[in-house]
């Protein structure tokens, strides 16, 4: 499958190495990946603090980036969600419109378009705690939220992670709290969002969890500061790494 390769802001910038893991993921699961070197941000920053007439050049600029492929794939499920379902500050063209419904998160472009059974290369014999973002949890259905007591229970990012040889997945008490990180509402709010992190990171210690994965390198880049500040013994893993064989 060829696909194009959208590598959010923020990871471009502060977490480059789980752009390539996913790049080198994508490669060994036999896609032919394209990375347009001139992509910049999808706009969501913006538009998530009710700037939608500023998110707009982003938005325009992200759809020519990427308006001549079919799928586009990128490892963030909150940029994603922005891409698909809010990229309304622009024209809704047929290029816009195209764009929009073939952009796929990387957990569930993994689990529901490639249906992949096996990851051969990829052991990581460690304890770990999965953080679902609000975003991937109730914006693209990577789980059941909890408040859905009589649904049956699924997780495409567990289903993915099981298949990695050593990794043991360790049950936390609150597995779809919010970190507090919510984009602009750390700066906003910042006693609140911190308290959240501490009260999330915390959940994962007495587990004794030693990494925290996710989907979303925003929330992890959130509890990483709180883990770093605290000298907490654990870090922080997106799930792209983990299957694609560990950190670099």
């Amino acid at each position: 499958m060829n696909v194009g390769l959208f590598i959010p802001c923020y990871i471009d910038a502060f977490f480059p190495e789980v752009g390539v893991a996913t790049l080198e993921l994508l490669e060994r699961l036999g896609c032919a990946v394209e990375y347009p070197l001139e992509q910049t941000c999808c706009g969501q920053p913006m538009a998530n603090s009710g700037l939608q007439a500023d998110a707009a050049a982003t938005e325009t600029h992200f759809v020519r980036c990427f308006q001549e492929f079919q799928t586009v794939v990128g490892p963030s499920a909150s940029c994603v969600h922005h891409v698909r379902h809010h990229l309304d500050a622009i024209d809704q063209t047929a290029e816009t419109r195209n764009v929009r419904a073939g952009t796929r998160e990387l957990v569930e472009f993994l689990h529901d378009d490639l249906k992949v059974g096996d990851f051969p290369w990829a052991s990581f014999p460690h304890k770990v705690g999965l953080h679902d973002s609000c975003t991937a949890v109730r914006g693209l259905g990577h789980t059941r939220p909890s408040e859905l007591v009589n649904a049956p229970y699924f997780s495409k990012t567990r289903d993915l992670l099981r298949k990695v040889q050593g990794l043991e997945l360790v049950e936390i008490d609150r597995p779809d709290e919010c970190c507090g990180f919510g984009g602009s509402f750390s700066v906003t709010d910042q006693a609140v969002s911190a308290r959240m992190g501490h009260d999330r990171v915390h959940d994962f210690l007495r587990h004794g969890v030693e990494f925290i994965a996710s989907a979303d390198m925003s929330c992890l880049m959130h509890m990483k500061g709180v883990i770093d500040r605290q000298k907490l013994p654990m870090q922080v893993i997106h799930v792209a790494q983990i299957l694609n064989g560990g950190p670099a």
